[in-house]
């Protein structure tokens, strides 16, 4: 299936893109050739298949949250360039 120069267009104003007209050939073709590879998946026999998000079964791979005692903050601060009170002291980052 060929997508039209104006498809082109449309879709670049959608995504408010200027094109060339070389941009707009260039693009006319390769979008064609994704709707062709669409087509081609869609002769595919998936009777049997069910819907799945992902082909492969997720696990977390990540431990338990458990709560544990924090270091202690001077520790924490020990090497921190300046510090106030309990505090990172930062520069002040405004535009």
């Amino acid at each position: 299936m060929a997508i039209t120069r104006e498809e082109v267009q449309h879709v670049a104003m959608l995504f408010r893109m200027s094109l060339s007209e070389e941009e707009i050939a260039k693009f006319q073709q390769q979008l064609s050739q994704i709707i062709d590879y669409f087509q081609i998946l869609q002769e595919l026999d998936t009777e049997g298949v069910p819907p799945t998000s992902n082909p492969l079964a997720l696990e977390n791979v990540m431990r338990d949250d458990e709560p544990r005692p924090s270091f202690p903050t001077e520790d924490i601060l020990a090497n921190a360039p300046r510090s106030e009170r309990d505090f990172f002291r930062v520069r002040a980052v405004l535009e």
